[in-house]
């Protein structure tokens, strides 16, 4: 009987041990990744934004300052304000065709 109870022994810590490894893992911080947009285009839609301000606030793209462009899934936003203060955002598609410019 001694034979059986040494081997349940080994067969209980080596599960034991084959659990305790289970548990024991380790997660991996995940980032999101950004995808870049080519400068080109980017100095493109800050332009185009530029032009579609400065048209409806009826003053000179060189008044209009760009302030910030941020990449959505599957768009773009440029914020920005004029020399009054006034703010707004242009919205554009995925490939960089302008949406429509929004008061903020």
């Amino acid at each position: 009987m001694m034979p059986e109870k040494k081997n349940s022994c080994w067969a209980l810590a080596l599960a034991a041990l084959l659990l305790s490894s289970c548990a024991s893992t380790q997660s991996h911080p995940q980032f999101a990744q950004q995808a870049h947009t080519p400068v080109v285009q980017n100095a493109e839609m800050v332009e185009t934004c530029k032009q579609e301000a400065a048209h409806r606030y009826n003053t000179r793209a060189q008044r209009i300052s760009v302030l910030d462009l941020k990449q959505y899934q599957g768009s773009f936003e440029i914020k920005g304000s004029t020399t009054r203060q006034e703010g707004f955002t242009c919205s554009f598609d995925e490939s960089g065709q302008f949406l429509h410019l929004s008061t903020t």
